[in-house]
């Protein structure tokens, strides 16, 4: 039995799909073309009524959305893979903070600047939003920034924070900031043995 992966490629379905691979789980990716708002179509709302992606399906046949409670369930999964610090621990502590912080400070505002017609008409009121919402972007991931210990988030080591941290790194937003140690950190993530190809599939080298 695996798990499958509903998702796009250069998405938040990468964090999913990269966690999954470093615990060495099988599993299935299953594109949702986000250019073609396969998203919104009734297949896909029937799997997330949200319309989000990632999603995935348990090898048990449940669907698990929001990629904070993905990362953590297959922690808890595969807890051999160390995707997250002991339980208990001021390390595992901190992971999860930074797990949070990022979907709920970041996330959000990546939405508001990619896709500023769905907040507001389109026109001058949505290329304000879009400006204000990718300044918020850049100041929460400058915090992030500020906290990486090198090469990763934590002093004790790679930690699926690294992962979604990673992925935030390559998308628009952050490529106009000068983040030199989450550059680091995404190199290394990149470099990871059982993530290197997942790392290029979803972010190809630019030419």
């Amino acid at each position: 039995m695996k798990w499958i992966v509903f998702g796009d490629k250069g998405s938040g379905a990468f964090s999913t799909e990269a966690a999954l691979a470093e615990a060495e789980a099988p599993y299935e990716f299953r594109e949702v073309s986000l250019e073609r708002n396969e998203q919104r179509e009734p297949a896909f709302l029937a799997i997330n009524p949200s319309g989000k992606i990632p999603a995935v399906q348990l090898p048990e046949g449940g669907i698990l959305t929001e990629t904070l409670a993905i990362l953590v369930t297959i922690d808890e999964r595969f807890p051999s893979a160390k995707l997250l610090p002991e339980r208990g621990t001021f390390a595992r502590a901190q992971a999860l903070r930074w797990l949070a912080f990022m979907a709920s400070e970041i996330y959000p505002m990546v939405e508001i600047s990619d896709y500023p017609a769905r907040f507001v008409p389109e026109g001058e009121e949505s290329k304000a939003l879009r400006r204000k919402a990718g300044e918020r972007v850049r100041a929460r991931l400058a915090i992030v920034e500020e906290a990486v210990a090198g090469p990763f988030l934590l002093a004790e080591g790679f930690s699926a924070a690294d992962i979604y941290a990673a992925m935030f790194s390559r998308w628009s937003e952050a490529r106009q900031a000068n983040l030199p140690k989450l550059a680091v950190l995404s190199r290394a993530v990149a470099e990871r043995p059982r993530i290197a190809s997942i790392w290029s599939s979803h972010f190809p080298p630019q030419t």
